[in-house]
């Protein structure tokens, strides 16, 4: 178990905080994570990596010279949102364009999307590349679905060798998506994680049994078997990344020549890595594949999970030059970088922070004090029922869905607080609980009641009361937005399934002639059931896609969580117009 924390709550910015003092020669905190303290003495092509905390080395321990120029750090598991990459990004730019990288898992594909979009509309040249490694989360033909686990740091490695050695963006693209391409990874785990201040772990593995094709975010293994020696792991391993359909062409006429990287992923001893490895070693020779630079170790990590992971990069000759270039950060040293010519960078006073408060007229300010109010309201609930979203989360995905929204909405409901006690008008109010609540809860559940507080917020502005079918047509706004952004639709086990029941009854109710109120209730009680009814369905989209039949039987945590709040805020909008009359 995890066992050194103050509040858990804090445990991600009070480790990013530690990090960066401790590692100075490296790196600076700024906005969403760190960037280099130092700069090389041409201007290179920004190589931005990121994902969840809780997965050291990765990500912010491969920052420095020859590697990433900045990492974007979410809270535990969830990835950072798009305003904290954006910032990173900012921070770490050199005017030679930003390469943005991170494992393909629905949140940071949703949040990195977004900031590439932003840093592009601000006139800087952005590509990415989703790390896509993980042989088991889809098959050969669907490789686009393929999760990032332990191979994105030779990714990352690559991407920023290039950058070191003057590549452009196009040519730190290119050389990034061949070594894409060219990295398969397996994971086993023998027992689950857990994060800070919980009593359980996310998952749990019987005794004597191992988990096979498990993520990194306590995502329970796609199948089990019993636990084999250290030399049956090896084979299996090797038996499973050879047989692979998408073995890159050319690999055989060069007599296979791939880098090895054998992962920790918390609390397996390195002693026990080099036993497996040996094996590992024997077969390679065996089937003629050259290992070069091998990597045993921990490299990318999930808190204290028992588990192995085993990362085949098949190098070509510029590959294999970019991989053995030096490189020098906190967790990953390769030959030696001229420390000599690097230039220390300064602060830039990069916080994040809003601007001042838009003019508001009181009836505007009148609601934003009603919406804190509501978003308090939405924070009660959710404190309460946060185990219970947790543990249906872990049942198909990867259990932190209950912490996340706590994270999410606790951040929403103090800064509304703070900023209806300022004066703000409802629309402002709402689209900096926006960017408080993605900030902090990052993940796809971030992203998304991000959407859905700033589509709102645009919709009711700083000026008018808003009445009932300006809300109405507000929320309908953001069911559109949310579909269009996450991609998801009816039927397929989201959140979507909740909100566009609750969107359509709503208007409905309003067309009709209902109060806001009545009409509320009856759109809360369309989600609450459409909520329950995903219990049905199979997942299509987001993590639990993986898992297929282990979600059915189960309600989807992001439209329970939904129901909840919607069906909460219904009862205080009648409350409040109890008291009004």
């Amino acid at each position: 178990m995890t066992r050194l924390w103050n509040d858990p709550a804090d445990f991600a910015d009070e480790m990013v905080e530690g990090f960066a003092q401790a590692n100075s020669q490296w790196v600076r905190k700024v906005y969403g994570g760190v960037s280099r303290s130092t700069a090389s003495p041409e201007p290179e092509v920004a190589v931005v990596i990121g994902g969840g905390s809780g997965h050291y080395p990765a990500f912010a321990g491969l920052v420095g010279p020859g590697l990433a120029h900045g990492a974007a750090m979410g809270n535990l598991f969830a990835s950072p949102s798009a305003h904290q990459v954006e910032c990173v990004a900012r921070a770490s730019n050199r005017g030679r364009g930003v390469l943005l990288s991170y494992g393909n898992y629905a949140g940071d594909v949703l949040h990195f999307t977004e900031a590439q979009e932003a840093l592009r509309a601000e006139g800087i040249d952005c590509r990415s590349v989703a790390v896509r490694d993980d042989i088991f989360s889809a098959g050969p033909h669907e490789r686009e679905k393929r999760r990032g686990i332990a191979g994105d740091l030779t990714v990352f490695k690559i991407a920023g060798a290039a950058a070191s050695l003057g590549y452009d963006l196009d040519g730190v693209e290119t050389v990034a998506q061949r070594a894409n391409d060219r990295t398969r990874s397996m994971g086993v785990a023998f027992t689950g994680c857990t994060m800070p201040g919980a009593a359980e772990p996310l998952f749990t593995v019987p005794e004597g049994r191992m988990a096979i094709g498990l993520g990194i975010h306590g995502e329970p293994g796609l199948a089990e078997t019993g636990i084999p020696s250290a030399d049956g792991l090896a084979e299996l391993f090797v038996e499973h990344l050879l047989a692979d359909a998408e073995i890159p062409d050319g690999v055989e006429a060069r007599g296979g020549r791939a880098v090895p990287v054998l992962n920790g992923l918390g609390s397996v001893k390195s002693e026990e890595l080099f036993v497996v490895y040996r094996r590992i070693a024997q077969l390679a020779e065996e089937k003629g594949v050259t290992l070069v630079d091998p990597q045993v170790g921990e490299f990318c990590t999930s808190f204290d999970m028992a588990g192995v992971s085993l990362t085949l990069f098949w190098l070509d000759d510029e590959l294999e030059r970019l991989w053995l270039a030096p490189a020098d950060t906190p967790a990953f040293r390769r030959g030696a970088v001229d420390s000599g010519a690097l230039a220390a960078v300064e602060a830039d006073g990069e916080s994040g922070a809003e601007g001042d408060l838009p003019a508001a007229t009181e009836d505007s300010r009148t609601a934003a004090r009603l919406i804190a109010e509501l978003l308090e309201a939405a924070r009660e609930v959710i404190d309460e029922n946060a185990d219970e979203l947790g543990r249906i989360d872990a049942i198909a995905g990867d259990g932190d869905h209950g912490i996340g929204m706590q994270r999410g909405v606790r951040a929403a409901a103090a800064a509304a607080a703070t900023l209806a006690e300022q004066g703000a008008g409802a629309g402002t109010l709402l689209t900096r609980a926006a960017d408080a609540w993605a900030d902090r809860a990052g993940g796809t559940s971030g992203a998304l009641w991000g959407v859905i507080l700033r589509t709102l917020g645009a919709q009711l502005g700083d000026t008018e009361a808003p009445g009932a079918s300006t809300v109405a047509d507000g929320v309908a706004r953001a069911s559109e937005a949310v579909m269009a952004y996450g991609k998801a639709k009816v039927g397929e086990k989201t959140m979507v399934d909740a909100l566009v029941p609750f969107a359509d009854t709503l208007a409905q109710g309003v067309h009709d002639g209902g109060t806001l109120a009545d009409a509320w209730a009856s759109a809360a009680s369309a989600a609450s059931a459409a909520a329950d009814a995903t219990a049905d369905l199979m997942p299509v989209t987001g993590r639990a896609r993986s898992h297929g039949e282990k979600a059915l039987g189960v309600s989807d945590p992001g439209a329970v969580s939904l129901a909840l709040i919607v069906t909460t805020v219904g009862s205080r909008l009648a409350s409040a117009a109890d008291v009004s009359q």
